[in-house]
């Protein structure tokens, strides 16, 4: 059986190269008097550099205008190269989807974004990119999370997934780890278009070339369609001299050829033949050329030139991925066309003044479509008729029930808790099983997610034979099949977390909401962050499990050992963070996390587990119901009560994995007469936004759980202790104002046995007794 893809040849009828011509300029120009006015027009009081990108829109904008007007059906989606924003703001203005006011808007306060923005810009945006490399791979990981989608709907995937990038954005590694990941071979909706200008931000690359992008694109089982030059430059090449001319361009390094660009006719005709055998050629090729055909058709590259674009897009095969590696120029049409430090420039007014003449606009009102009668103006209204899309339904997920009604006991681990939470959901609500899927990085045996493997089976694109099904010794069956419910990427953090954005968003962008939960090792949330934290921006809800954590893992050593992670999961926008002390934990704060995705207004959340071996016993679950659903709701909502001392001489508060160490010092502290609280907090974020609450500065938030954990007429002075840095805990001694004591690790680890590292980093239960009684003697 193979996933249903449906063929993806386009079917806009062609349009007449001229009219294209004349959109294209007025997309230029829109672009450019959007960032023009956001910095010289504007009022800016402030006077903090508003910027924009002047020149890279200018590179892209034959491009965007080829794809938008020319190819693009409702089912496609495109991620659009973050400094090419303002010329899809300027499309979307052209097709009726901006107003004139929206336009004068751009990086202002509650306006246009910078950058592309699902969550925020006004206009249709696929993908919100802006951090190098991120928005370039998501249409990877988005053509992944529809196929998946489409198991849940039994509907066919439909359309292609566009990336437009810029050649400098190709030196980010996480680039090369999505293009390499096994699945997307199999990709064939992908259609990737590199803006080659040469260009980085400072400087023109000096190494960068076509021939070697080629080269590794077809490495990793793309086609490869090279557009280098236009009809002009392909015309000259055909003449006596045009093959020494062609191969001397490419053969130029990068800066040379820029240089050229700015050369008025007679220098052109001293510097292009160069000093090899076919100088003479060349420059006999270029005395019947006039100055000004000169000087244009040199600028003649294929990125520019709509019917080179058109040819290339009719080459696509939709069997397997595609680049198409576009040569352009930087800042094309525009005075400062190729100059090195064009990234940033800003034209000036006169230079505006000049360019305006030469579009035959008015510098003064800047903001104008096509009449609706003209040949241009039809054009934009059947682009904006045939790409409006069919409002993606309201698809509320199914309902998440919160707790099993089973009681763990014996001795356990949360990470070995995650695997059967997973698996009570397939018998409990198969429904909301249904529509979880899991990732990993090739650490689904090492988390504990075998079990679930073997239960739901490995997604691929199509049926694969599993031929170690039959060998005994075979633990982890690796079924594939397109109705699995685990994605398996190679050792690429990013890649895992860049999918999970994308499986998140699902509920938004085709109606059909799923439970992604990707698990790595919690050493490397770090590494994950920013992608992850930008598919949250983007509006995608996943789950992050981090386990194995903290110095618990002693003897791995102090590179697997994990000190910042609960501070990430305290400072995270979007996002709710857990790291519970027992199994049972485990499943509520799961579930919890589970109940708040899908839908609008959900968050991501984060588990922080761990693989030291806990007696259950210790959790002391109540029996009761009622007391078990009020323990429950207070470990959901950041923390509870495991002690309550007669008069306590201190409150003892401890986190994760130190829960049992907290607790042994507390009996040892009873003994010597100073009774103590224990509170044991599963979620520092939630306890933070009670305080904000309570503070009147967060009004989306709750405060009831502080008095629950931390009531007045109980303070005293505090000791905080976890597997982390003791900053995630510190601020809880501020809610009564008491002394306090914060325990938790700021050193690299070492390797060791456990009770020898808790000793080292000050952890241990000696240690929370010897703080509490220096706070309280």
């Amino acid at each position: 059986m193979s996933l249903s893809v449906v063929p993806l040849a386009p079917s806009v009828p062609p349009v007449d190269l001229d009219v294209l011509a004349r959109i294209e300029q007025r997309v230029l120009w829109l672009a450019t008097s959007m960032i023009h006015h956001a910095n010289r027009v504007r009022p800016n009081p402030s006077g903090l550099k508003v910027g924009g990108h002047q020149a890279s829109s200018a590179s892209l904008a034959t491009i965007m205008t080829a794809l938008w007007f020319d190819q693009l059906r409702p089912e496609d989606r495109v991620s659009v190269k973050p400094h090419a924003s303002p010329v899809l703001h300027a499309i979307h203005y052209l097709l009726g989807e901006l107003t004139d006011e929206q336009m004068t808007t751009l990086r202002a306060f509650g306006g246009i974004q910078s950058y592309p923005s699902r969550a925020k810009d006004p206009g249709t945006v696929d993908y919100s990119t802006g951090s190098v490399g991120i928005g370039a791979t998501a249409p990877i990981w988005g053509a992944v999370a529809r196929r998946y989608a489409a198991t849940i709907s039994g509907a066919s995937a439909r359309g292609r997934q566009y990336s437009l990038v810029g050649d400098a954005e190709l030196d980010e590694g996480a680039v090369w780890e999505a293009l390499l990941d096994p699945h997307v071979p199999d990709l064939g909706e992908l259609v990737w278009i590199v803006d080659l200008n040469r260009q980085s931000l400072d400087r023109v690359v000096p190494n960068i070339a076509a021939g070697k992008l080629e080269r590794m694109f077809s490495a990793a089982g793309w086609q490869v369609l090279t557009v280098p030059f236009g009809q002009r430059l392909d015309a000259l090449f055909s003449r006596p001299g045009g093959a020494e001319l062609r191969a001397r361009i490419l053969d130029m390094p990068n800066a040379e050829y820029q240089r050229l660009l700015r050369c008025p006719a007679a220098e052109l005709r001293h510097r292009l033949p160069g000093a090899g055998q076919t100088a003479p050629a060349i420059r006999a090729l270029l005395d019947g050329v006039g100055d000004d055909e000169l000087v244009e058709t040199i600028r003649n590259l294929g990125g520019h030139d709509l019917a080179a674009l058109r040819t290339a897009f009719a080459q696509i095969d939709d069997e397997r991925p595609t680049v198409i590696i576009a040569y352009t120029i930087k800042g094309n049409g525009l005075p400062t066309a190729g100059h090195p430090q064009n990234h940033s420039s800003l034209l000036t007014d006169e230079q505006y003044a000049r360019f305006a003449a030469e579009c035959g606009m008015d510098s003064a009102a800047p903001w104008a479509r096509f009449g609706p009668d003209t040949v241009a103006g039809r054009l934009c209204g059947e682009t904006a008729a045939r790409l409006t899309r069919t409002p993606v339904p309201e698809a509320s997920p199914p309902r998440v029930p919160a707790d099993f009604g089973r009681t763990p006991s014996g001795t356990g681990t949360t990470q070995a808790a995650l695997g059967r939470v997973l698996l009570d959901l397939t018998r409990s609500a198969p429904d909301v099983a249904r529509r979880v899927v899991t990732a990993s990085p090739d650490v689904s045996s090492s988390t504990n997610l075998a079990g679930w493997l073997n239960k739901v089976g490995v997604w691929s694109t199509d049926d694969r034979q599993d031929w170690f099904d039959d060998d005994p010794e075979t633990i982890m069956h690796w079924r594939e099949r397109p109705s699995g419910q685990h994605i398996e990427l190679g050792i690429a953090e990013v890649n895992l977390v860049s999918l999970l954005g994308e499986l998140g968003a699902t509920w938004s962008r085709w109606g059909e909401p799923l439970f992604p939960i990707g698990v790595l090792y919690d050493p490397f949330v770090e590494r994950a962050l920013e992608p992850w934290s930008y598919g949250i921006y983007a509006g995608g809800q996943s789950i992050l499990i981090g386990t194995p954590s903290g110095v618990s893992l002693a003897p791995e050593g102090g590179a697997h050992q994990s000190v910042k992670t609960p501070s990430i999961g305290l400072e995270q926008p979007g996002c709710l963070a857990y790291e519970p002390a027992f199994v049972q934990e485990v499943e509520w704060t799961l579930l919890a996390a589970m109940a708040q995705m899908g839908r609008k207004g959900g968050r991501s959340a984060y588990l922080r587990l761990s693989t030291k071996p806990v007696d259950q016993a210790l959790a002391a679950i109540p029996s009761d119901p009622a007391a078990r659903e009020r323990r429950r709701r207070q470990v959901v909502s950041g923390g509870y009560r495991w002690r309550t001392a007669a008069r306590p001489a201190a409150t003892l508060v401890a986190m994760g994995a130190m829960v049992p160490e907290a607790i042994e010092a507390s009996e040892r502290l009873s003994r010597l007469g100073r009774d103590v609280d224990v509170v044991c907090v599963t979620s520092p974020g939630l306890l933070f936004e009670a305080v904000q609450s309570r503070g009147g500065q967060d009004a989306a938030a709750e405060s009831w759980i502080l008095d629950q954990v931390l009531p007045a007429d109980r303070a005293a002075p505090m000791v905080t202790v976890l597997d982390g840095h003791p900053h995630a805990l510190a601020f809880l001694a501020g809610v009564h104002g008491v002394p306090a004591r914060h325990l938790g690790v700021s050193r690299f680890g070492q390797s060791g046995d456990l009770a020898d590292v808790y000793r080292h980093h000050g952890i241990d239960a000696d240690s929370m007794v010897r703080a509490v009684l220096d706070l309280t003697d």
